[in-house]
């Protein structure tokens, strides 16, 4: 009998356990991929929306020569080098449209390459 209680009680305690774990795992929320071609003097696509809150990764891919991406008031910047690849990993804490600006010269038409993001509820 006394062997019996003591099985019942571990099984009990296990699947709570098991299912507080399960619930925790599953509440997490996979980041937004979102790819971005960087060349010569353009973002594409130039404008992106972003959910508040959700984790986003965008994979910012250069063909020609090394670029950054910089978003001061979020407090992000990444530099893309010359034929490569980049990420920037980040949860947008806050609403609004953001502009993101080349902060590698690349060249004449440095100064108007932008990426606008907006981020919403």
């Amino acid at each position: 009998m006394k062997r019996r209680l003591v099985y019942f009680a571990t099984s009990t305690v296990l699947l709570f356990a098991s299912a507080l774990f399960v619930h925790r795992g599953g509440s997490q929320v996979a980041p937004r991929r979102i790819e971005v071609t960087v060349t010569r003097f353009a973002y594409s696509p130039a404008e992106i929306t972003v959910k508040k809150n959700q984790p986003v990764v965008l994979v910012l891919n250069s063909p020609d020569v090394a670029h950054g991406l910089k978003f001061r008031e979020l407090n992000q910047d990444v530099k893309i080098p010359a034929k490569g690849t980049a990420e920037m990993r980040f949860t947008p804490d806050k609403t609004g449209d953001f502009v993101g600006h080349c902060s590698v010269f690349c060249g004449s038409g440095h100064g108007t390459m932008t990426l606008t993001m907006h981020v919403v509820e």
